[in-house]
């Protein structure tokens, strides 16, 4: 573990060497191919990160703190590292929004309103973690109060037996299922709060924002019903959030965050409800 610590250290440095650079080639950038090449560099390198997140991730999710503080420091550090690319991504990608090299709006096609930051296997669930680089609306079209901030697909194998008559035995059929978990804030109004008139009540500034874990759950198409034609006719998928788990007013860093996504599918794995 020591020494894979200090392969994924030298491995983030390069990262973030790589970040500073192409934040100065927008800096000091000129004319409009080179704005051109710049967008589509960043975006590469956002894949490029996959594979170390990927692996980073794995590890972090594998590695538990034992009663050990040499075991602890390691975990600590892991998720050190694994924040400070993910901090590192996402500023990049701000500035370059800022300098309009980038779009961030989810309902563009070409927009980078988010990024993956790490897939890791817990057992036959399979979890990838998504950072939105701003908070977007949970639903483009319908305003639900609802701004996400993470998104997790989990994807389970399904696994069903059918009977061989032939050969007398069983054999294996999988199919994938895949569903989808956000971390959203929304702002509640503070009715404890004082108006100008000295009563309870809240005005713009009395909200308080609230975290939270919630599912995405399918409304239309009609997830009983669907078909293909239902899809094609459908502009934008439309969705309810069932809240999970409140974490309360601030806001979870990347690692806690899925850690909390981590506990809460292990959880439903050990009282088998999926």
């Amino acid at each position: 573990m020591e020494m894979s610590l200090q392969s994924m250290q030298l491995q983030l440095q390069f990262f973030m060497h790589k970040a500073d650079d192409l934040h100065s080639c927008l800096v000091n950038g000129q004319g409009h191919v080179e704005r051109d090449a710049l967008a589509a560099a960043v975006v590469s390198f956002l894949y490029t990160c996959q594979p170390y997140f990927n692996h980073l991730e794995s590890t972090v999710r594998s590695t538990r703190p034992q009663h050990t503080s040499l075991a602890l420091n390691i975990y600590t550090q892991l998720l050190d590292i694994y924040q400070q690319l993910c901090d590192k991504l996402e500023q990049l990608v701000l500035s370059c929004a800022s300098y309009n090299l980038l779009c961030l709006e989810e309902t563009e096609p070409n927009s980078v309103s988010h990024f993956c930051v790490g897939q890791c296997q817990l057992g036959q669930l399979k979890l990838t973690t998504f950072l939105y680089c701003k908070p977007t609306p949970y639903l483009s079209q319908v305003d639900t109060r609802l701004y996400k901030r993470m998104r997790w697909n989990v994807e389970k194998l399904q696994v069903g037996q059918k009977t061989d008559k032939d050969q007398g035995g069983e054999s294996k059929e999988r199919e994938a299922k895949t569903e989808y978990y956000f971390l959203c804030y929304e702002d509640i109004p503070n009715t404890h709060a004082e108006t100008d008139w000295g009563r309870p009540g809240f005005s713009d500034g009395n909200v308080v924002r609230m975290w939270s874990i919630g599912q995405w759950v399918q409304v239309d198409p009609d997830p009983i019903t669907e078909t293909i034609d239902d899809w094609i006719l459908c502009d934008v998928p439309q969705a309810n959030y069932n809240k999970l788990l409140f974490l309360g007013i601030e806001e979870p860093s990347c690692c806690i965050a899925t850690d909390y996504m981590q506990q809460l599918l292990l959880l439903w794995k050990s009282a088998d409800s999926w």
